[in-house]
């Protein structure tokens, strides 16, 4: 089932820092608090603008590299952030995602504009601009990882399964 939401576009190297900052790491484990500052860092209004009706996280190259707390993907999920879709991600991030429950998609992003109508359908590999007309498609996830997503991530899928079923 096809996901729609506007784009927010950002750029390459998106470190963990810049989706969550550090000085947060000890000040709160309620994570809709600190979605309250997801990407603050880049665009202090992310949350505001992103928040009430959902979004994708549009990305260039490299996106979340840095350290590997779980506190990135977490806080994007919270700020309702539909799926990260970047050129290329850090492969930690990229696996805390999924075990998070976060969607990511690998393509190529430089079409899309920030503020663009997109659908992605992770089923189908297809990520579709709305505004411009144009489809991308991308590589679906192998089907472990698209169970794993789609229960919720690694845990939900432990408390779904009574372990790790697939």
């Amino acid at each position: 089932m096809p996901i729609e939401a506007k784009a927010f576009k950002f750029g390459d190297d998106i470190n963990t820092d810049y989706i969550i900052s550090g000085k947060y790491k000890f000040k709160s484990n309620d994570m809709d608090d600190m979605a309250h500052h997801a990407m603050e860092e880049l665009d202090p209004n992310y949350y505001d603008r992103v928040s009430p009706e959902g979004g994708f996280l549009v990305a260039g190259k490299n996106f979340g590299m840095g350290s590997s707390r779980e506190q990135a993907p977490l806080v994007l999920i919270h700020s309702n952030t539909k799926a990260v879709i970047a050129k290329s991600f850090a492969r930690i991030f990229y696996r805390n995602a999924i075990n998070t429950g976060l969607p990511v998609v690998e393509c190529d992003t430089d079409g899309i504009d920030e503020g663009d109508e997109l659908s992605l359908d992770m089923d189908a590999g297809i990520l579709k601009d709305l505004t411009k007309g144009t489809e991308i498609p991308f590589a679906p996830l192998p089907p472990v990882m698209a169970k794993l997503l789609a229960d919720g991530g690694l845990a939900a899928h432990f408390r779904k399964n009574g372990g790790f079923a697939l």
